[in-house]
């Protein structure tokens, strides 16, 4: 193995660390998040193992829709101009704002300085951020712009509208010359960004890869559109707090909610030379689609059934090694039924011995940003051997094993080992096999 010294780290050039059928290893880092719970990683945890809620009342602009509630973050409280620049807010649109935020959080977690590294090191170093929705907001003020003549259109209305400039931001802000991916695959969004990243730094494209998703469309055209689909809770207006509650009987439908959260991932012996802190290992990405229909999966759960067995495959993990499933389930009628019958059918006997959670209860669901953040929070299980609750549950309308208060994840013998899943609309599906950190 060649290695080069920098001014705070040696980094490795080898492709061949051994793992599975000799690929490279694939770790965790470092963690940041902006979400409803918290301005950052740490508190959002937090309040997750505390079993909190987040989701408040919409306010007046909202009057008239059929849903009335959200998990947003405060404005005010981020304080957003004490990170970025009066330019920088201007070309950025929310939702790219709070991933660039997330990504630095990443970075300083994970000991990790771009600016002190070589030319050649950044050039190793790649980004992989996602975006399911722009904001619909900003596209009807813009229209009613025009209505008033063209030169009222901002000439930042389409940078700011794109999916793929939370990546662009995020590299040119740290000189990072490695990949840069984006993604948008609705729902399963953060999770498809953090296996595609994942596999960058396999196939030994990349050293090291930020990755994950940024999401911030909470205003009353998007709340209408998807009340119109009738996936928003309108049951609990009045009681927000307990409005999203995956696996319960009373579930109505979703919470929508708004944040990023950013992983720092690196190939095992580059973190080891330079004494990273490692969270967790990214085994496996397993992916499949539904072929089914526009907004609903499949009666019996295939495409959810084949992305777990794809991941469980990639990572080379038997169903009989997983403890913990962080589902999708996103407090729909008919999904958390239907990802609970999928996860029967992967585990079969194993089934009890499986712990089942979704945090979306705390949180709500953030769409494109939901299977990063959810994943983000099972690094941090891994790394503190504990598991984040669902909240809300007053009566249990599933056959899985469902944890409704922060535990310990004891799995005996070896190592922790868990699936994170997310689904998204149009039918896409994706998997993701996370483990606490093991030096074999």
């Amino acid at each position: 193995m060649r290695l080069l010294r920098s001014s705070k780290f040696f980094v490795p050039q080898a492709r061949n660390s051994s793992t599975q059928a000799g690929r490279r290893r694939v770790v965790i880092t470092g963690s940041g998040a902006v979400t409803p719970l918290g301005n950052n990683a740490q508190d959002s945890w937090r309040r997750v193992l505390a079993g909190e809620s987040a989701i408040s009342k919409l306010g007046p602009e909202f009057k008239g829709l059929p849903c009335q509630v959200a998990a947003q973050i405060s404005r005010e409280n981020l304080q957003l101009e004490t990170h970025l620049s009066k330019t920088d807010i201007k070309l950025m649109s929310p939702a790219t704002q709070l991933a660039v935020l997330a990504a630095e959080e990443a970075l300083a977690s994970g000991n990790l300085k771009p600016k002190e590294l070589s030319e050649e090191q950044r050039e190793r170093f790649g980004v992989c951020v996602g975006m399911g929705m722009f904001d619909l907001a900003e596209v009807y003020s813009t229209w009613n712009q025009l209505q008033r003549g063209y030169n009222r259109v901002s000439p930042f209305f389409v940078p700011r509208l794109l999916p793929s400039m939370a990546c662009g931001h995020i590299s040119m802000r740290h000189g990072l010359r490695g990949p840069n991916h984006s993604v948008s695959t609705a729902c399963a969004t953060g999770a498809h960004a953090l296996g595609d990243a994942m596999r960058f730094i396999r196939s030994g494209d990349a050293d090291v890869m930020l990755a994950g998703s940024g999401e911030a469309c909470i205003d009353p055209l998007s709340i209408a559109g998807f009340c119109r689909l009738r996936a928003l809770s309108t049951a609990f207006n009045d009681n927000p707090a307990v409005a999203s509650r995956p696996f319960d009987k009373a579930r109505d439908g979703f919470v929508m909610g708004e944040g990023a959260a950013v992983l720092l991932l690196e190939e095992l012996e580059h973190a080891r030379a330079r004494g990273a802190p490692i969270l967790a290992e990214l085994l496996g990405y397993g992916l499949s689609g539904d072929a089914h229909h526009i907004t609903s999966p499949s009666e019996d759960g295939s495409g959810a059934t084949l992305a777990m067995q794809r991941a469980l495959k990639d990572a080379g993990v038997s169903p009989e090694e997983i403890s913990y499933v962080n589902a999708h389930a996103t407090s729909t009628p008919t999904g958390d039924r239907i990802e609970s019958h999928a996860v029967r059918r992967v585990f079969g006997e194993h089934t009890p011995q499986v712990q089942v959670s979704s945090t979306k209860g705390a949180h709500g669901h953030l769409l494109g940003s939901s299977g990063n953040l959810e994943a983000l929070f099972v690094v941090h299980a891994c790394a503190e051997n504990i598991l984040p609750p669902s909240i809300n549950i007053e009566q249990l309308d599933v056959g899985v094993n469902v944890v409704t208060k922060a535990c310990e994840w004891s799995q005996g013998q070896g190592r922790r080992v868990a699936l994170k899943n997310s689904f998204g609309f149009g039918g896409t599906n994706a998997s993701l096999c996370i483990a606490s950190y093991s030096e074999e």
